[in-house]
């Protein structure tokens, strides 16, 4: 499995302002499905700007991308995707591994 952060923000083009809160109802729910098939592990709604901040647990980036267009307000949203790795997937010897390979003895 794979985490990805996404920010979420509101891109209301092609659509007024009007409609688009009319129709929020349809992605929170869609979001809140998500949620519940433990799809979306964590979210959060940002103060004081639009937007969310979700984390997503899926197979691939494709599964994500899926997700992602498949929410209702997609065409009207802006999305950031930052993949996540967890703190033991990093090995800081690795670092100096590489630094010895390359003949670094600085340190």
């Amino acid at each position: 499995m794979a985490l990805f952060a996404v920010l979420a923000t509101q891109s209301p083009t092609g659509i007024t302002a009007d409609a688009f809160r009319r129709r929020l109802p349809e992605g929170f729910a869609y979001v809140r499905s998500l949620v519940d098939k433990g799809v979306i592990v964590h979210n959060w709604i940002r103060v004081g700007a639009s937007g969310g901040l979700l984390i997503y647990e899926v197979e691939s980036h494709e599964e994500l991308n899926s997700l992602l267009y498949g929410n209702p307000l997609s065409p009207h949203l802006r999305f950031e995707v930052i993949p996540l790795a967890g703190v033991g997937g990093f090995d800081p010897r690795a670092f100096e591994d590489s630094a010895a390979a390359a003949g670094d003895v600085s340190g």
